[in-house]
Order: structure tokens, then C-alpha cells, then sequence
């Protein structure tokens, strides 16, 4: 077994979604001064690698405790659209054939090796047509080594809307995808946590997101 970390860290000043709160970390007590080391939190609940509830955009549709603990764990498939354009969409034919329910769904889109430069904002994004596929297919958990499912910035967010609409889990910013397709690609199993933090009514929150290869 080998464990893969697929989360980007958290550090003030760090990239997020435009209009999103920044990320600010410092000191709140000092072993110097207070006995004790404590960090200050100042940041958004879309902030780094992340899960989405469905609330995110709909306040009618389930907050973050109210999704079965399932939904952030299980077998995975890694799709490789690595190589597309800048802004270039990602169509259905992607996953015919690939994806099923049970599964959670990764999109490795090589666009971590962006992250913190303004052409990760030009990330390539699920078509409408793609996110219907999914959820046809019984997928709930889909994530993606971007910004976002859907473009950035967007007026519409069409993907969102359907995912979320089925109850979907989407996780963003994910990092360390390529190493799964390759793993995957050598017939190793893959299973991902993507458990939030326990924050009742939340549209969303940071996770620790983790694979296991079974060797």
C-alpha cells in the first residue's frame, strides 16, 4: 500500500477562486509568550484542495453534514485529459465507457502544474453534457486537478448546477494526479478520501485529500 497526498497546502497569500476571501495564517499564541503554539485561520471555505456541497449554490439543497459520509470515500478511476489547450472543454466521450456508480471520478488535467500562476485561471472544464453523463451514470463524486468544474471566471456555472443538482460532491484543486494515472495505468486499485471538516450548514470546506494505491 502507498498513500498519495493530494491536497495543496494551505499558506497565507496562497491562489484562490476570484472574489473569493484571501488566505491569511499567523500566530495566535506563542510558545515564547502563551506556553503554547496556536494558529490564526483566516480564509474561505471554497479555500485550496476542497470539497463542494450541493448548498453552493442553492440554499434548498443539502449542506456539507448532510451528505452521507460515503460520498467522500471510495474506488476510483482517473480520466486523463492531460495535453488539452487552455480554457478547452472536456466532452462526454472522456468517460464513456470509463465511469460507473460507486466510483469516484478524478480528472487529471496536469493544470496543478499551474498552481499559483495566472495561467491556472485558463483551466481546461467539464461540459454540461459531461456532467449529465456522469450523473446518468450514477456517478456522485467527481474531482478535478483545477480551479473549478466549470470556467473560470464564469457568469454560469451549468456543470455546478447539475452536479450539485444530484447531490454531487465536486473537489477542486486537487494535485498529484499524475502519479494515480500512472499507478492506475500498472493495474495497481485506487481508493480516495476526500473528508471535509465538520462544519454544519457549510456550503463547502478544505480537505485533506488522500489516495491509497494498493501495491
Amino acid at each position: 500500500m502507498r498513500l498519495i497526498d493530494l491536497s495543496v497546502p494551505l499558506r497565507t497569500g496562497m491562489p484562490v477562486y476570484p472574489g473569493d476571501p484571501e488566505v491569511r495564517i499567523s500566530p495566535a499564541l506563542t510558545v515564547a509568550a502563551d506556553g503554547v503554539n496556536v494558529l490564526h485561520l483566516d480564509m474561505g471555505s471554497q479555500t485550496g484542495t476542497h470539497v463542494d456541497a450541493p448548498m453552493h449554490i442553492d440554499d434548498a439543497l443539502p449542506s456539507l453534514e448532510a451528505l452521507p459520509l460515503e460520498r467522500f470515500t471510495g474506488p476510483a478511476v482517473v480520466i486523463d485529459a492531460r495535453g488539452l489547450e487552455q480554457r478547452a472543454a472536456i466532452g462526454r466521450e472522456y468517460f464513456e465507457g470509463r465511469v460507473a456508480a460507486g466510483l469516484i471520478v478524478l480528472i487529471a488535467t496536469g493544470w496543478s502544474a499551474h498552481w499559483g500562476s495566472v495561467t491556472y485561471l485558463a483551466h481546461p472544464y467539464l461540459t454540461p453534457e459531461a456532467a449529465a453523463y456522469l450523473v446518468e451514470s450514477g456517478v456522485r463524486t467527481i474531482g478535478i486537478d483545477a480551479l473549478s468544474v466549470d470556467p473560470t471566471p464564469a457568469h454560469e456555472i451549468p456543470v455546478h448546477r447539475i452536479l450539485c443538482g444530484a447531490h454531487a460532491v465536486i473537489a477542486e484543486n486537487l494535485t498529484g494526479l499524475d502519479e494515480l494515472l500512472t499507478a492506475q495505468d500498472a493495474g495497481h486499485a485506487i481508493t480516495v478520501s476526500l473528508f471535509p471538516l465538520n462544519l454544519p450548514g457549510a456550503d463547502g470546506a478544505p480537505v485533506r485529500a488522500v489516495a491509497r494505491i494498493d501495491m
